[in-house]
């Protein structure tokens, strides 16, 4: 039987063929899980709807996920079409690309704000409007990376988020875990994608951690999407609160 046989699964963050998030889907449909996905703006959902056709995604809505009520919206679509929601896909980030260069210090009030609301805050804001339609085995997951842990040249403030958005993850899973909902984050090695090309110096990280990494390679947005199954379905029962690394054991290295 597929791992998420009957699994009704959101996905928050899709952007193109290209995206994490889009990887992510195609692996959690072809382990069986009804989809729907989401866009904001006309230009995202120009890219989203042909993507959505060719898995046979019929549940495409608009979500701003700085805006409470289009999150509320979403998940009264789901409520009314679905019943439940099972699997939820967080994969939503952004800074502005002048904060992605130079000197951290140089971070400006509104730069910060905006990436923390996106990149961190949209994870709670989720989480708190789906509660109600997740079963007992239900399971969050969000995308993060190594930037929240170890200074990046260049990620600057998406490091700042990417740690918070990890610190919510636990607090999160610590929140609903009575109700046996899990919530976890693979932390993903670097990938050629619409939102890494917004990252002064990004071809040069990409090509270091290939050269560095313990395998010796970059990782594939399929191996993203393999964890992610893993973590929504019942061979991940019982992990909560953790950040994976899928990153060919970048991590590990200190020299």
């Amino acid at each position: 039987m597929a791992l998420l046989a009957n699994k009704k699964a959101i996905v928050f963050g899709v952007a193109n063929d290209h995206s994490i998030a889009w990887a992510i889907a195609q692996a959690l449909h072809d382990a069986g899980a009804e989809l729907a996905l989401t866009y904001v703006g006309e230009s995202i959902e120009r890219r989203v709807r042909p993507l959505a056709e060719s898995l046979g995604v019929g549940l495409v809505l608009p979500c701003d996920v700085t805006k409470d009520a289009d999150i509320e919206s979403t998940f009264s679509a789901l409520r009314e079409r679905w019943g439940r929601v099972d699997v939820i896909i967080h994969a939503v980030a952004f800074a502005a690309r002048d904060e992605l260069k130079g000197r951290f210090l140089a971070t400006s009030r509104a730069g910060f704000q905006l990436a923390l609301d996106v990149s961190a805050y949209s994870l709670i804001a989720i989480a708190r409007y789906a509660e109600p339609l997740m079963p007992a085995g239900s399971s969050i997951v969000t995308l993060t990376y190594f930037g929240a842990e170890k200074v990046l040249p260049n990620y600057n403030v998406m490091g700042i988020a990417k740690a918070a958005l990890e610190a919510c993850v636990r607090y999160l899973a610590f929140d609903l875990g009575p109700q046996g909902i899990r919530v976890n984050a693979i932390s993903a090695g670097p990938i050629r994608t619409l939102s890494s090309a917004g990252i002064t110096g990004f071809k040069a990280m990409f090509h270091h951690h290939a050269e560095r990494a313990p395998l010796r390679r970059s990782v594939l947005p399929e191996e993203i999407g393999s964890t992610a199954v893993y973590l929504c379905s019942d061979m991940g029962s019982a992990v909560t609160g953790e950040v994976v690394h899928v990153d060919g054991g970048y991590n590990i290295v200190g020299m």
